[in-house]
């Protein structure tokens, strides 16, 4: 966010949240804080980030309940209790904004909260009355900063101020010509070298509505550039000046850049829309996105990590079975040194240790199967693990927030599998038990044409939630036969299931698996009565009596969740 936005954003909240009460403070996350004021026309949320990757002041819609017990967010919580926010200032070109907050409208400030935009720089300070810094997002210890260190306790200075010209639409094209031109810079170089306020992005902008041109003429130096190219950078030079100077600037998602908040043209009308929220909502659109690419890459990475390392571990199982055949051939051996017509000391000795070979092998036997059994129940639910994450990753009906839900919860359960089996069986204890008492899973639900829930798990939680905890008499299981794939229970205890009911969670549970590309697909049917919780085995992995297979079309499934 540079200043331009900034500007305008401070521009949108001075007639939204003045005056407004301060209510609520949060940190949902690592860099960001939510407050809360309430205004005549409703409570209205401000997002607050000084995380290097998107420092920003937006507001937001209304919030999760999410990060209020954070240190930070109680110390805001406290600080601002009871407060009115009266005063929303920030001059020139830089880009720090002062919330002033007073007992009540007229009275004197008390409270300051700073937010500093200055990219990995950034930082958030709640200030007292004698402008002592009462918290604050980051503290900036000597090491990191000769100049300006500071931390709690400490008064609050401002930013070291700008060492080039704050630009005004005043200014002479003669004049302005002349300073980018004194240094033969490239003309990017030289707009940011003379000017206050000149962003990578606002650059882009003022130097052609196309980003190639544009980015063509930036990297040109400035003894280069024709007049008639001055003249045209100078007019939307002062384009955007003029409208920052008259604070009438307006949102745009054209041009060179994912957004512009001001326009070629002088005259044109201005948007209505609210600039701080549309910018709230393009953050948030933004950093969800990247947060779902590396959340994909990260889960890919420990799937293929985990499957590599469990077929190696059942190769080398594998291996040592292969070993414990030849204990017959060991033992034959050593009956012949035996049996020899007199045998002597050597040949005793090494047939006893042939024997104790023999034997240390064929006891091994059943543990090495154990071994490999286990690991090839572990190898099943990453290949469960693997389709649940393909899904996830290729569906288009799910929005990004609810993938990267999902994708979270996924992410859980592959870092359980990577401990150990002691500390898997206590996470498991434990696990279990927020299941049923903290968090609760959400699996996907739909209606069927008879008005019936038809649960869908998405992970091997909620597999095992819809299958054993939530089940009730009546409710009927699906799964594909001989294949990973989601449960799906349809809740025939609260109604009596039809044949299209029936249909639907058939080719519901053909579609949630790995043999969806197939025209159609065996799926078992079950009473959910039947089913068992499998002794020591893995979360979601069920055993179940009196079975019925039918048949479900993948294509049809798809059908059911577009519509």
């Amino acid at each position: 966010m540079d200043v331009t936005s900034l500007r305008a954003v401070v521009t949108d909240l001075r007639e939204i949240v003045l005056p407004s009460r301060f209510e609520k403070a949060q940190q949902p996350e690592t860099g960001t804080i939510q407050i809360g004021l309430r205004s005549l026309q409703g409570l209205k949320w401000l997002e607050l980030s000084w995380h290097a990757e998107a420092p920003r002041l937006v507001q937001i819609s209304s919030p999760s309940r999410l990060g209020s017990e954070s240190t930070l967010a109680q110390q805001i919580q406290h600080g601002l209790n009871k407060m009115a926010l009266v005063e929303i200032k920030q001059s020139g070109f830089e880009r720090v904004v002062k919330f002033g907050l007073a007992p009540r409208p007229g009275s004197p400030i008390k409270r300051v909260l700073v937010i500093e935009l200055m990219g990995r720089h950034s930082n958030i300070l709640l200030l007292d009355e004698q402008n002592k810094v009462i918290t604050l997002g980051r503290q900036i210890g000597t090491h990191q900063s000769r100049v300006r260190p500071i931390g709690t306790g400490d008064i609050y200075v401002d930013p070291p101020s700008l060492q080039n010209s704050a630009p005004h639409s005043k200014e002479s094209f003669e004049k302005w010509k002349r300073k980018l031109s004194l240094i033969p810079y490239k003309l990017k170089k030289a707009l940011q070298e003379n000017y206050q306020g000149i962003s990578p992005s606002l650059a882009l902008q003022l130097a052609h509505n196309q980003a190639e041109i544009a980015q063509k003429l930036l990297d040109l130096p400035v003894t280069e550039i024709p007049d008639e190219q001055w003249k045209f950078l100078y007019k939307r030079w002062c384009s955007w000046l003029l409208q920052v100077e008259s604070e009438s600037l307006n949102l745009s998602f054209k041009g060179p850049t994912s957004f512009m908040v001001w326009s070629e043209e002088l005259n044109e009308s201005k948007n209505q829309e609210n600039i701080s929220l549309t910018l709230g909502k393009y953050y948030r659109n933004y950093l969800n996105k990247k947060k779902l690419d590396e959340l994909i890459k990260e889960l890919n990475r420990k799937i293929t990590k985990l499957r590599e390392n469990e077929q190696s571990s059942l190769f080398k199982q594998q291996n040592l079975l292969q070993r414990t055949h030849s204990n017959k051939a060991l033992q034959e051996e050593a009956d012949e040194l035996l049996c020899l017509p007199s045998p002597n000391r050597d040949s005793i000795n090494k047939s006893q240790k042939l024997y104790q070979k023999a034997k240390k092998l064929r006891r091994s036997l059943p543990v090495i199967k154990e071994r490999i059994s286990y690991h090839k129940q572990r190898l099943e639910r990453i290949q469960e693990s693997s389709t649940f994450f393909e899904d996830l990753c290729n569906n288009q009906w799910e929005g990004t927030k609810e993938k990267i839900t999902n994708l979270m919860d996924l992410r859980d359960e592959l870092d359980e599998l990577q401990t150990t089996s002691s500390q898997r069986s206590l996470n498991h204890q434990r696990k279990n038990k927020a299941l049923i008492k903290n968090k609760v899973p959400n699996p996907l639900v739909l209606k069927s044409p008879g008005g019936l829930e038809v649960q869908i798990g998405r992970n091997h939680r909620q597999n095992e939630w819809i299958s054993l905890h939530k089940s009730r008499t009546g409710d009927i299981w699906f799964h594909v036969q001989e294949c990973p794939g989601s449960h799906v229970v349809l809740k025939a205890s609260n109604g009596i299931a039809e044949d299209v009911d029936i249909q639907m969670a058939l080719d519901l549970a053909a579609f949630f698996s790995r043999a969806r590309g197939n025209q159609r697909v065996p799926v078992l049917m079950v009473a959910t009565d039947n089913l068992q919780r499998i002794p020591g085995a893995t979360l979601g992995a069920v055993r179940h009596r009196k079975g019925t297979v039918c048949w479900g079309e993948p294509s049809r499934g798809m059908q059911h969740i577009k519509s």
